[in-house]
């Protein structure tokens, strides 16, 4: 996975970024990671234009979830959704990660602040312990500085980064 552009951004940015980066190259199996706005919306992405590239090169089969970044983020906030209606519905308290373990590989959800989720789709052989404890260190160094300052800066730079991939 290559590391998005993180030119012209503020500190908060690329530390986020390179939060996302470390997450990515600490963990083996990752295949995609995404942190989601509480609209649903993609903040970052560990790399959005990956998959769709690999699809015009005829390279084969994506590597993430219908190959791009942002059906991993609909899938996030998506799963986001139904556990916290879960919980209020059996009066459990908040969610704080959900794991779907699947026989091609698994998926994690886990709620970082203000209705942002971290999304981590990874290979059939990744350790779920070590996802989940890495999952949570990002988390709680990234919660304080998710701003919604910060939401906006990272969604108008995921949005130049697509813009520009495409052309």
């Amino acid at each position: 996975m290559t590391a998005p552009s993180t030119f012209g951004l503020s500190n908060e940015a690329r530390n986020l970024h390179w939060l996302l980066t470390n997450l990515v190259e600490e963990v083996p199996g990752l295949l995609s990671v995404a942190v989601v706005s509480s609209d649903g919306l993609l903040l970052l992405s560990s790399d959005p234009g990956r998959n769709a590239q690999a699809r015009q090169a005829g390279t084969g089969k994506p590597t993430g979830p219908r190959g791009s970044a942002a059906d991993l983020a609909t899938i996030v906030s998506g799963i986001g959704s139904l556990t916290i209606g879960a919980a209020k519905l059996m009066d459990f308290g908040g969610v704080r990660q959900t794991m779907v373990a699947m026989d091609e590989g698994s998926l994690f959800v886990m709620s970082i602040s203000d209705g942002s989720l971290l999304g981590v789709h990874g290979s059939p052989d990744c350790d779920m312990s070590v996802v989940a404890y890495h999952m949570a260190l990002f988390v709680g160094r990234a919660g304080h500085v998710l701003t919604p300052e910060l939401r906006s800066e990272l969604r108008k730079s995921l949005e130049t980064e697509t813009a520009g991939s495409r052309r």
